[in-house]
């Protein structure tokens, strides 16, 4: 096999692109995660201390960006700690979520 056959090769393999874009784009999402988490960190802070209470709807939305990651990650690779993550951040949404309505129901109504 020549040099010619095996890049045609990778290349069809990874869908013409390249390795180490693909490296860097892990990388990114990885870090717009972490920052999403710390700025809702922040955000949420802020509200307590200013008295607003929680926002357990931010809550639910910064978790379902990791939930819907490692879901994905499972379902492409198989390994059993994405399904393990996937599950834990399915059940912080969905009680983050469960919380948020609740709260949102209950609320007297502004007049």
């Amino acid at each position: 096999m020549n040099r010619e056959e095996i890049l045609e090769k990778s290349r069809k393999e990874n869908k013409n692109q390249d390795v180490y874009e693909q490296e860097v784009l892990k990388q990114s999402q990885a870090w717009s995660a972490f920052v999403m988490v710390i700025l809702a960190l922040v955000f949420w802070l802020v509200q307590i201390y200013s008295g607003g209470g929680i926002n357990y709807g931010f809550w639910a939305l910064v978790f379902a960006s990791n939930m819907t990651t490692f879901w994905v990650k499972y379902i492409k690779l198989r390994h059993r700690h994405e399904l393990v993550f996937a599950i834990m951040y399915t059940a912080a949404v969905l009680l983050m979520s469960v919380c948020h309505i609740y709260k949102l129901v209950t609320a007297p109504a502004a007049a």
